[in-house]
């Protein structure tokens, strides 16, 4: 991690928020180690995650299947790792997601699966969705659960962000999920 271990307390106000971190399940793990240096940012992100992986609109296997997306898109191996698994469990075909973790076409059997990764294929990597397949998307999934999803895509991609730009190492019992060289962190 490039950022240096807390060890000073942490400054008037900030304590609270601090300690709402560390009491998540788990504990202040991934990205969440990251954003004790800033607890007011980090309280809103877990509100924002807890939402988007616990209460939004969309069922739990398209709430999984969304976080990977954002992983894949952005190699963020801490969120796949620490999701893929919760993804099967809700329902995604883990020879799918394998496929996909491998930058191959992932093939989803699922009709709403198909859409959704289309959908944010189209949005992670375009930066925004052709008419046809918003149209076909809004249809199918509604107004709100679309909502959802580009908002949960959002904080997803926010915090594969912070594991990538303060280099947040996989746990030393997991493997790199993507193909390709590991970036090697001088730190």
């Amino acid at each position: 991690m490039r950022l240096k271990p807390l060890e000073e307390p942490a400054p008037n106000g900030h304590q609270a928020p601090r300690a709402q971190l560390s009491a998540r399940p788990g504990g202040a793990q991934g990205p969440f180690q990251v954003l004790l240096r800033s607890p007011g940012l980090g309280v809103r992100m877990e509100e924002l995650s807890s939402y988007c992986i616990k209460e939004s609109s969309l069922p739990p296997r398209l709430r999984e299947l969304a976080l990977l997306e954002a992983a894949r898109a952005f190699e963020a191996g801490h969120s796949w790792n620490a999701h893929v698994g919760k993804a099967q469990e809700a329902g995604v075909d883990a020879e799918a997601l394998s496929r996909f973790a491998r930058g191959e076409e992932p093939g989803f059997a699922r009709e709403d699966e198909q859409l959704l990764h289309r959908f944010a294929q189209q949005l992670l990597h375009g930066h925004c969705v052709d008419d046809q397949l918003y149209d076909r998307a809004a249809e199918y999934f509604g107004e709100q659960a679309l909502v959802d999803l580009v908002g949960c895509l959002g904080t997803f991609t926010a915090l594969a962000m912070l594991l990538n730009a303060f280099d947040i190492a996989l746990p030393p019992d997991a493997a790199p999920p993507f193909p390709g060289p590991v970036r090697a962190s001088s730190h």
